[in-house]
């Protein structure tokens, strides 16, 4: 009788590890399955307001388009790496621009959180908190941290979908414009759908001062949609890969050496009057081992 307890329990742990690797594999490939060639619309608005000033302005609605390569950078056991490209100009010449990029880590427990003014808290998660997760983290054109957290992905009902709220700087298309919030609480939600996939936005403009409540001064909704075209359509971006990926690795290892720190982070907006991205892209900038980690460096804030 006890033989058959043993085996039954050898047995169950058995059927559960084989579910767990068989869940592990499906996100897998709904996370791969944002690569490609896609033509994207991006749309925002804010929704709700609450600031008590009356001269408030909120921000236009935006509407864009584009065309977009999701490329495979990495692809291991615990961790998928993606880059986008943006490809824009007209057909007979276009041109490619480094885009943002995203990199999903399997039951990660080191997370740099956003806090404010261009600070990252280094978190260790305990083990058991992340327990069949992904967490997403998100870097800026130039590979520097923008925003991570972690969640599970789900399937059902044929459908694939991951969701969670974390804090972020502004977007791109608000920091320049905006100055009266100065983090964004961002609800992340990916999809994939039948025709590609989306990424659904909830955020909260919030003013964060320290020793103080965060104040919500408005709400926005932000949707991107991924529809899948023809890889050939994005061929100059896959190009353009080919040729740059070596110089975008050792920027991605020396970001790698400075998480590997697993300490807070302080980041300038500029050196020499320039932000981090006007040096790397720089035609004069060599891509050498050793640029590279010193212009890094001089943007860490000591």
């Amino acid at each position: 009788m006890k033989r058959v307890a043993i085996f039954s329990v050898f047995s169950l742990a058995f059927v559960f590890a084989a579910m767990a690797q068989n869940k592990k594999e499906q996100d897998k490939k709904a996370i791969k399955d944002m690569c490609g060639c896609y033509e994207v619309s991006f749309d925002f608005a804010e929704t709700f307001e609450y600031s008590k000033d009356t001269a408030y302005v909120p921000s236009k609605v935006k509407h864009d388009k584009g065309l977009e390569w999701v490329q495979l950078v990495d692809d291991t056991a615990d961790k998928i790496v993606m880059q986008h490209l943006l490809i824009v100009g007209k057909p007979d010449s276009p041109h490619v621009i480094k885009h943002w990029r995203q990199d999903w880590l399997y039951e990660n427990t080191d997370l740099y959180t956003y806090d404010v003014n261009n600070k990252w808290k280094y978190v260790q998660l305990p083990k058991e908190d992340v327990k069949g997760q992904w967490s997403q983290k998100v870097f800026q054109v130039d590979d520097s941290p923008r925003y991570e957290g972690s969640a599970t992905w789900v399937h059902v009902d044929g459908k694939s979908s991951w969701e969670n709220t974390t804090d972020a700087p502004l977007p791109r298309r608000e920091y320049t414009k905006r100055s009266d919030y100065n983090v964004t609480v961002r609800t992340n939600k990916h999809a994939i759908t039948n025709e590609g996939w989306i990424h659904d936005q909830d955020n909260n403009k919030v003013i964060r001062k320290e020793g103080q409540e965060d104040i919500v001064l408005a709400q926005e909704k932000g949707l991107n949609t991924y529809k899948k075209v023809d890889d050939t359509r994005c061929l100059a971006a896959q190009n353009w890969w080919k040729e740059n990926h070596q110089d975008w690795a050792l920027v991605r290892a020396k970001w790698d050496a400075v998480f590997a720190r697993k300490s807070n982070l302080h980041l300038n907006a500029k050196v020499d009057d320039k932000p981090l991205y006007a040096h790397l892209f720089a035609k004069e900038f060599v891509k050498s081992e050793d640029n590279i980690d010193k212009i890094i460096e001089t943007f860490i804030a000591k």
